[in-house]
């Protein structure tokens, strides 16, 4: 007997109703809930047929979705089928029930079966590249190309691509998780270790070499005024003490050998003077 036609045990009196079985007492519960919305009815009918619901949750246990999770997705299913049966169509519950439970828990699989976000499109398309690829297998007698599976989709290659590059987002590694590799070089590196990242000691040594050959270029005192200034961190009215001019020079000396180490360094804008001290 299939899943399709298997239908709990709710005593050995049946009744017909068009073609199907239906046991009396379903029957009336369904009667009651479908006349006067009794909320006893339909929590009696999700008991009597949570079996079925469980069963077809325990289809899915070797998946990475927990157990119990799965029941409830299943109990959703099984309450939507019992307020949409349509007891006058003359279907058994369990044929309506059972296509109904079964998409509520695929439609689970889909929306939060991934470690990531993918779009709804493409998680379709995952989906039903899975399905080909096994089936173009059996007839070629190995793993179909991409071009192969689009042919046979009717979908563009640079799609498909996409599709079989989704496939792993089912599953996420943690960045601290250790990597397994056979280089004994890796020891304990993680795989956040094999990161890249923006190094920016490129541009800071090509700054350097601008600065270097800028300061070259100004006269003697204006590099002792800058070294004064930026290295020992000298204000301009020690600066001019230090040397012998007054404040103001020091701070048109400074503003000069800036401006000449900016267009040194391809700068168009002047950076804004410090406060004199």
């Amino acid at each position: 007997m299939s899943l399709l036609d298997e239908v709990p045990s709710t005593g050995p009196s049946t009744s017909v109703v068009g073609p199907a079985i239906v046991p009396p007492s379903d029957r009336i519960l369904f009667q009651r809930y479908g006349a006067t919305g009794d909320q006893a009815a339909r929590d009696e009918l999700v008991r009597r047929f949570m079996p079925l619901a469980a069963q077809l949750a325990r289809r899915y246990a070797g998946s990475r979705e927990p157990l119990d999770d799965l029941l409830q997705v299943a109990s959703l299913g099984l309450i939507k089928a019992v307020d949409r049966y349509e007891l006058g169509r003359g279907t058994a519950f369990s044929s309506f029930a059972v296509p109904t439970i079964l998409g509520e828990l695929k439609r689970h699989f889909r929306d939060v079966g991934w470690a990531v976000h993918v779009p709804r499109a493409l998680q379709e398309l995952t989906l039903r590249v899975r399905t080909e690829v096994d089936e173009l297998s059996r007839e070629l007698g190995r793993s179909p190309a991409p071009a192969e599976l689009a042919a046979r989709l009717d979908e563009p290659v640079e799609n498909i691509i996409e599709a079989l590059e989704s496939a792993t987002a089912h599953h996420a590694v943690s960045l601290d998780a250790p990597l397994r590799t056979s280089d004994p070089d890796d020891g304990d590196s993680a795989w956040h270790d094999r990161l890249g990242m923006e190094e920016d000691g490129y541009e800071r040594a090509e700054w350097r070499g601008s600065l270097q050959r800028g300061l070259r270029a100004l006269p003697e005192r204006d590099r002792t005024i800058l070294a004064l200034r930026f290295e020992q961190e000298l204000t301009q009215s020690e600066i001019a003490e230090r040397i012998g001019v007054s404040q103001m020079q020091v701070s048109r000396l400074l503003s000069r050998s800036l401006a000449q180490l900016r267009d040194a360094a391809g700068e168009t804008e002047p950076e804004p003077e410090g406060a004199a001290a």
